[in-house]
């Protein structure tokens, strides 16, 4: 068999065994595994097998994931998503489709500390759902705005997928996360124009709320200042070069174990139990990444990058024609995996080849990570949208599925706009040099 049936093979086998209830870490493993010892050599699979998962778990940039974990999981156990929820609804709730927005707001917030779509899509639901539901909110736009708010956790820094995006690739950390905050703050902007407009063109499923006396809004502004200085605190001194991503892992956990402690959140049981947690999604996260290294392992083996690079260039393909294929790939993997397998998966076949067009490999990180945030959203396998499904029990999956159409349009206006724009993810890692 050639490159292209291989290939065609390999992953068609990924998903068999994927659809067959196995996990996507074994199923890449696998399949990786099986193609290596067939189609090149018993040695080279054992080789690899033996040598692969040491090498990519012994790196020292890895261990800022554990750290950023354990300081999402701290921050989650001190009920800080509580009071930010309180304080974006304080501002905003008053307004129609305040509390949309508000809940939009929090995400935002919470995703700077959390670094996991599913973190804060799930905590973020148990918060927003029932007091949406309490003023009035149709459910699946109650739900869609959760939903969409927790795509934020894997771009906003400190992301755990833009870590594992600068591991394989050689990528700055840094430079991805600083590139991260405006398309961060865009993503923002756009759900909330969403809101806005869906509000004002059916007021009934975003009817407004009381409004909250400002004394009440500045205690709640209160009560997050030492997680705004935490966050303050991490990517500045990115910006500053004051310490390393490595590094700022560690500030950031001893910050989220000192701000627990300080509102006495935290006794030995749930301290013990959020070390863990940790330990058990690093674990996990370790292995998918070993997977999709054995898997992309066999890919390039077998050619199918520089296989790719020779058909995009007898097409004679722009660049542009080239990323707007890859987002159609990125969407159509969407529909069956979720985002840390995608974006493991593909990057180590596509970064050469959109390195070699020219593209700046942080700014192809975030954008891979933004469709990679759509993905998270759309049917039929919208990973967000189980989550919350799974939280709040009594939603229809097709009424949240109606009411996150304009958070997809508002996504694909801001990939649109990265696309056309560049500097609005290049600006900030350009100015740090």
């Amino acid at each position: 068999m050639g490159v292209w049936e291989i290939a065609a093979v390999s992953f068609g086998g990924v998903f068999v065994l994927m659809m067959s209830g196995m996990p996507i870490a074994f199923a890449m493993l696998l399949v990786g595994l099986a193609g290596i010892w067939i189609n090149i050599s018993e040695r080279t699979a054992m080789g690899i097998i033996g040598q692969l998962p040491i090498n990519a778990t012994m790196s020292y940039e890895l261990s800022v994931l554990p750290m950023f974990i354990l300081m999402g999981v701290f921050v989650t156990r001190s009920r800080m998503s509580e009071d930010l929820y309180r304080l974006c609804h304080g501002f905003v709730g008053h307004m129609r489709g305040g509390l949309a927005a508000a809940t939009i707001l929090a995400c935002g917030g919470f995703s700077a500390l959390s670094g996991s779509s599913i973190a804060t899509a799930a905590t973020m639901a148990k918060v927003a759902v029932p007091e949406m539901r309490r003023y009035g909110y149709a459910d699946g736009f109650a739900a869609s705005a959760v939903a969409a708010g927790g795509t934020l956790g894997i771009l906003i820094p400190p992301s755990v997928i833009l870590v594992l995006y600068g591991i394989a690739t050689g990528t700055d950390i840094g430079a991805l996360f600083l590139a991260g905050v405006l398309p961060g703050l865009l993503a923002i902007l756009l759900y909330l124009a969403a809101i806005r407009i869906t509000a004002s063109i059916d007021p009934s499923c975003a009817p407004s709320a009381p409004r909250v006396p400002w004394a009440e809004r500045i205690n709640h502004f209160r009560s997050i200042g030492p997680i705004l200085i935490l966050f303050v605190a991490i990517i500045g001194g990115l910006y500053q070069g004051v310490f390393t991503p490595t590094e700022a892992g560690g500030v950031g956990a001893t910050g989220a174990l000192a701000f627990a402690l300080w509102r006495r959140a935290l006794s030995l049981k749930d301290f013990v139990a959020s070390l863990i947690e940790t330990v058990l999604t690093t674990a996990s996260l370790f292995l998918v990444l070993i997977g999709a290294l054995v898997f992309s392992n066999f890919m390039n083996l077998i050619g199918l990058p520089a296989a790719l690079s020779d058909l995009i260039t007898s097409l004679g393909v722009g660049p542009v024609a080239v990323i707007l294929t890859i987002f159609m790939v990125y969407i159509v993997l969407g529909m069956f995996m979720e985002s840390l397998s995608m974006i493991l998966l593909t990057v180590p076949i596509f970064f050469p080849i959109v390195t070699q067009m020219g593209f700046d490999p942080v700014w192809f990180g975030i954008f891979a990570v933004m469709v990679t945030e759509l993905s998270l959203i759309t049917p039929p396998v919208g990973l967000n949208i189980f989550v919350i499904k799974s939280v709040i029990s009594n939603l229809s999956v097709t009424a949240i599925y109606r009411g996150i159409l304009p958070f997809v349009m508002a996504d694909v206006v801001r990939i649109i706009a990265i696309i056309a724009l560049p500097w609005i993810v290049l600006v900030l890692p350009q100015m740090a040099r």
